[in-house]
């Protein structure tokens, strides 16, 4: 992991907090932080949080042949991953000095301290075992990785359930959990690791070291413990030289505090089993707190629906009469209308402005029929005209007596007048309504 240094103001500031007993955070030298666990929809899958130290835990098993040296136990397979998404310092698929000794300690805490039985992991002897695959994903990186994979690890190994099989000659079935109930895995014990971070060549001494404690700490002691105060495992790393006092009194810090994680793991446990009994609601969603601006839900009020009718009578006899319904409509503004009980429908009526809209286009279509009767009749007298004109210019024709020749006099006849048609007299009325509405809009504007 390639962290970004600390200056030397940072490095000596966090020393001399140090020296007067301080810590960042305000915890005292022996504090833990809070730990929270929370548990998936399938069993085997948790998240715990060492303060802003999260880490994920799954657990999955399968059937495999065992071991030839062991074949009547079970296999256990242990994978630790530090992925970028937890610090920027951690490379992908590398590994680093960190990742190794992390999965090494994992390992010796619970493969080595035989917390697990793995004989009942035996299904045929020399044929199949079940092999338990625990993997563990640092979510996010503030510090003591050890301790949260540790506490992460055993809590999904209690929490796991297996399948269960059964033998029939050379015959394995497995039944699904719908056929049977999944079988939890045997564990002995719960080995837990604590840490202890020293300054000075171990002239302080902190428990549960932050991230900025750990760039400046000279070494650090892992002990793995159970309730029953028996050590598991016991790591030293830093190259610093410590006194069987100081070992003394870390192991029985150690007792304290993994006392106290484990009937915190306990009670977690009992409480996510009671909601999967009573058909709760469990998972991660639900272990969202309520406070956060994310978490959408409210608690159900309940209703007392016995004396409704009571209830409803009490409230209309507390309720103020009501309004007093007129006869007759009150009309504020020429052009208003009201609505209510009582009142005449007054929809049909038409305003002022509506009636002299349509008294004047009545006036427009009768003047446009006057015009129109008018016009017919100039029609027909000029047709009469012409007529008689024809017959007078008929008259006038001279016939010669000669026998030579038949002069015969024609005078030129005269073009007829021109006519109004329908259409024209349909477009004069329509040019004068729009040069009435013209008005009318101007006439409004001033």
């Amino acid at each position: 992991m390639k962290a970004t240094p600390l200056s030397n103001c940072e490095r000596r500031f966090l020393l001399r907090a140090i020296e007067e007993r301080k810590r960042l955070d305000g915890r005292q030298c022996y504090d833990y932080r809070n730990v929270r666990i929370s548990f998936g929809v399938d069993y085997g899958c948790c998240i715990v949080e060492l303060g802003k130290t999260r880490v994920l835990a799954q657990v999955s098993c399968e059937l495999v042949p065992p071991k030839p040296n062991r074949p009547t136990e079970g296999i256990l397979f242990f994978n630790l991953e530090l992925s970028p998404m937890a610090a920027p310092g951690f490379e992908p698929g590398r590994q680093t000095e960190l990742l190794v000794k992390v999965n090494r300690l994992i390992e010796r805490c619970l493969r080595n301290s035989k917390c697990i039985d793995t004989e009942s992991l035996c299904v045929v002897a020399g044929e199949k075992v079940w092999q338990i695959r625990l993997d563990l994903h640092l979510l996010n990186h503030d510090g003591n990785i050890i301790d949260a994979a540790s506490i992460a690890g055993i809590v999904a190994l209690c929490h796991f359930r297996r399948p269960d099989v059964s033998v029939q000659g050379e015959e394995v079935t497995v039944y699904t959990p719908e056929e049977r109930d999944p079988v939890p895995l045997s564990i002995h014990h719960m080995p837990i690791c604590v840490s202890f971070a020293f300054f000075q060549q171990g002239t302080y001494l902190l428990v549960d070291p932050s991230e900025r404690e750990e760039r400046v700490m000279d070494g650090v002691l892992v002990i793995a413990m159970n309730k029953h105060q028996e050590i598991c495992t016991i790591q030293s790393s830093g190259g610093i030289m410590l006194v069987k006092d100081q070992v003394l009194r870390c192991s029985k810090i150690t007792a304290v505090k993994v006392a106290e994680m484990t009937e915190l793991i306990q009670k977690a446990l009992d409480n996510d089993q009671k909601a999967r009994k009573e058909g709760g609601k469990f998972g991660f969603a639900e272990s969202i707190p309520n406070q956060k601006i994310t978490a959408f839900k409210r608690e159900s009020a309940a209703v007392d629906t016995n004396n409704v009718d009571k209830q409803a009578e009490e409230i209309i006899t507390k309720a103020d009469p009501p309004s007093e319904v007129f006869t007759q409509p009150i009309l504020h503004t020429p052009g208003t209308a009201q609505i209510g009980e009582g009142i005449e429908n007054s929809w049909g009526d038409l305003e002022e402005s509506e009636k002299e809209e349509a008294g004047e286009e009545e006036d427009e279509s009768e003047a446009a029929a006057f015009e129109g009767q008018k016009m017919e009749t100039e029609e027909t007298s000029t047709v009469e005209e012409t007529s008689t004109k024809k017959e007078t210019k008929d008259e006038t024709i001279v016939l010669s007596d000669s026998e030579e020749e038949d002069v015969v006099i024609l005078t030129p006849q005269e073009p007829p007048k021109r006519t109004r048609t329908q259409t024209s007299l349909k477009q004069e009325n329509t040019s004068k309504k729009t040069f009435n509405k013209r008005r009318r809009k101007k006439k409004a504007a001033y």
